[in-house]
């Protein structure tokens, strides 16, 4: 992934950024084939002309999105687990995290459940990111005796699947759902596992 140049001065930064969220709004609600960059351009309130001075098109603002949407992800849950007691706190507190962040922002979650089809290679570099982090945390836990031993790689992957399907149906699909809650049930198979 190339390094993102932002713009010099403070007004270039608050611009571009400005047509980020717009974009953000328009790919939520349009997905990226139906949204223009005329109706991000009205989003943001800017001339069609200012949006190229700070992007390629609307394939390169979608792929900016996708990679926000990874590097605020991980920084949200990173804040909400520091401090954990216990590995098995850091899962709970982070799947909470993850989950109201979704909330928050639905159509940056939708730009990334589209990116498997518009960016696939944004879409794997998103989960794939996320998956060595996760790994590694894994790893680290069982090295400290907090976790029983078994495949970190795997258990990192089901763990992001988990959160990514309870935030389709419970975020997504039923934003009044009680958060809290869904991550008190997805904890207890997390700790618990199906074993009677």
């Amino acid at each position: 992934m190339t390094e993102i140049q932002l713009p010099k001065t403070k007004r270039g930064r608050a611009r571009r950024e400005q047509i980020l969220r717009a974009a953000e709004k328009v790919f939520g609600r349009l997905g990226f084939t139906d949204a223009s960059i005329s109706d991000i351009t009205t989003e943001a309130q800017t001339a069609q002309g200012t949006l190229y001075i700070y992007f390629s098109g609307k394939e390169e603002i979608f792929s900016q999105l996708v990679a926000e949407m990874g590097d605020l992800t991980r920084e949200r849950i990173a804040q909400a687990v520091a401090g954990s007691p216990s590995r098995l706190e850091a899962e709970k507190r982070g799947l909470e995290a993850f989950l109201q962040f979704v909330a928050e922002r639905p159509e940056l979650y939708r730009v990334v459940e589209e990116a498997r089809f518009v960016d696939p290679q944004a879409y794997h570099d998103y989960f794939s990111r996320f998956a060595q982090a996760y790994q590694d945390q894994l790893e680290a836990a069982e090295a400290d005796g907090e976790i029983r031993a078994g495949n970190a790689e795997v258990r990192a992957w089901a763990l992001m699947g988990m959160a990514k399907t309870l935030g389709e149906r419970y975020v997504l699909w039923d934003p009044k759902a009680d958060v809290r809650a869904v991550v008190e049930d997805a904890f207890d198979l997390i700790e618990n596992g199906l074993r009677k």
